[in-house]
């Protein structure tokens, strides 16, 4: 039987630095991504594989969370999540009530991001709701869980790389 969980906080902190170019938003951590206290922690989502990708840069596929963490640093890439807290059963977007949204522009104050890119329709439909000043720096992007059939590994690096490569500031 599901069971709606409530969760009270996002869990663990964004990866954010005053470097900073861009932000990936997801919408919430999975259950595994929530008991590991990392982003895109279940093995079949393909996030660090797309980056690895589009950055060209096989540190994004180590399992320890520090190499990430300064991968993600040294690429002036922040990440984080849409959603602080809500109601949610296991990790299925489409059952997620009761949103308390992250404050993103509080978020990426004092850094250099001028994009923002949303990992999936969910994270992108709940940046627009709840942060229309900032719209016109989202970016929606395929998300790169494994319950989204539709996309291939290989289109979403080409889509996440043409997307990318074209709203890169320097």
């Amino acid at each position: 039987m599901n069971k709606v969980n409530h969760i009270s906080t996002h869990g663990f902190s964004p990866v954010i630095d005053k470097e900073s170019k861009m932000l990936i938003l997801g919408s919430f951590p999975s259950v595994k991504s929530r008991a590991d206290k990392f982003f895109y922690m279940h093995p079949q989502n393909r996030f660090w594989d797309v980056l690895a990708k589009v950055f060209n840069d096989n540190s994004f596929l180590s399992e320890n969370i520090t190499i990430k963490i300064n991968t993600l640093k040294k690429h002036n890439i922040a990440l984080y999540d849409v959603i602080e807290s809500c109601d949610i059963i296991n990790s299925q977007d489409s059952t997620i009530s009761n949103v308390e949204p992250t404050n993103i522009k509080k978020l990426i104050q004092n850094t250099n991001i001028k994009q923002i890119y949303l990992n999936g329709k969910k994270a992108y439909d709940l940046f627009k709701k709840y942060n229309p000043k900032l719209k016109s720096m989202g970016c929606y992007l395929p998300s790169t869980s494994s319950a989204n059939a539709r996309y291939r590994l290989n289109d979403l690096i080409h889509i996440w790389k043409t997307n990318i490569t074209e709203n890169t500031f320097t």
